[in-house]
């Protein structure tokens, strides 16, 4: 998206003295769903007024509401990081950027204001730098298990565990790509094998029972992946799903099926056998292996899904669309992996 094209709140805060702190080279970071500017210390979030059916932040009104979700949820990992809630207000004075308690005039946007984390310690730049241990890997893990036992579990989350539930959300990914098929990143025979598999592995409702029974359903990250990682004085886990319960009320081991598959996707088949064997072991997850491959591929298959996304948007650039085409048949083809195993 040129600069024309953005959002005049999102022009305004590219300018430094838009902000009551230090804030030189303001960087601008977009995702299909955010707008997130790097400015200083501090890292300020707003969405953008999109509707993909599975999340719709269409109005001022959604946008704040989850913009008080995303605060809330995030909290529970990462407490310190999540700062608070900001509005951008239209006054005598222009457009002015505050905490949200603070706010006068017209709000205009709500945001989530967070402390900015070191560059090079983001899990995905360790990654590429050849830095992760095994000794992150357990830190991670040490960091999970007990988020998961305090994480909610009750009747209403169980029910997000059946079969049926399940594949609500495994069913609309081959909706949502099937116009896709062909384009470069996903074959038909791609699309029938994983979703034939999808669809058999569906079928054996005795296995989603057996995780009800065994208390495995739970209030989880939902997003769960190296790209919501910081490997810094401690670890980091932030940006959880807040926009759609269903996506994180979830089986736990679809949520650290999720960074499994992702370490498989940056070649580090190993750690990612390490990190579910520990896990496993810790959690005392006996069954978790029995659905591993099944949510491996389900997250693969959303990754790919959220690149075809990128690619199509109108507001993305040449350079991006060519690297989200690339990417997501990188996702498809470990999808077809798990799924053929």
């Amino acid at each position: 998206m040129s600069d024309e094209q953005l959002p005049e709140f999102i022009k305004h805060l590219l300018n430094p003295s838009a902000y009551a702190h230090e804030a030189v080279d303001v960087k601008l970071v977009q995702t299909h769903i955010s707008y997130v500017l790097l400015a200083g210390d501090h890292v300020y979030k707003f969405k953008k007024p999109v509707d993909f059916g599975f999340l719709d932040f269409t109005t001022l009104e959604k946008r704040h509401h989850y913009c008080e979700q995303e605060l809330l949820l995030n909290r529970r990992l990462c407490p310190s990081i999540y700062q608070g809630l900001v509005a951008l207000s239209d006054t005598e004075n222009g457009l002015v950027l505050s905490d949200i308690n603070d706010a006068s005039g017209i709000v205009v946007e709500y945001g989530v204001k967070m402390a900015r984390m070191p560059e090079d310690r983001m899990m995905a730049n360790v990654i590429n730098a050849g830095q992760l241990t095994v000794d992150l890997i357990e830190n991670i893990c040490d960091t999970l298990i007990p988020f998961y036992e305090k994480a909610d579990g009750g009747n209403k989350i169980k029910e997000f565990g059946t079969s049926d539930s399940v594949s609500v959300n495994v069913l609309e990914n081959f909706e949502q790509t099937e116009n896709f098929i062909g384009g470069g990143s996903l074959s038909k025979s791609q699309f029938e094998n994983i979703s034939g598999y999808a669809k058999d592995f569906l079928k054996m409702k005795d296995l989603f029972e057996e995780r009800i029974a065994q208390r495995r359903i739970r209030d989880c990250h939902g997003d769960l992946y190296s790209a919501n990682i910081c490997l810094a004085d401690q670890v980091y886990i932030y940006d959880c799903i807040e926009f759609n319960q269903r996506f994180r009320y979830c089986d736990v081991a679809s949520d650290v099926a999720f960074l499994a598959m992702d370490l498989d996707f940056h070649g580090l088949d190993n750690l990612s056998r390490h990190f579910i064997n520990r896990f496993q072991k810790l959690s005392g997850d006996d069954g978790l292996t029995k659905m591993l491959n099944f949510y491996k591929c389900y997250r693969a298959y959303v990754r790919g899904k959220i690149g075809l996304f990128t690619a199509h948007s109108p507001e993305v650039d040449d350079i991006t669309k060519q690297s989200s085409l690339e990417q997501a048949g990188k996702y498809f083809f470990l999808a077809e992996r798990y799924a053929t195993e």
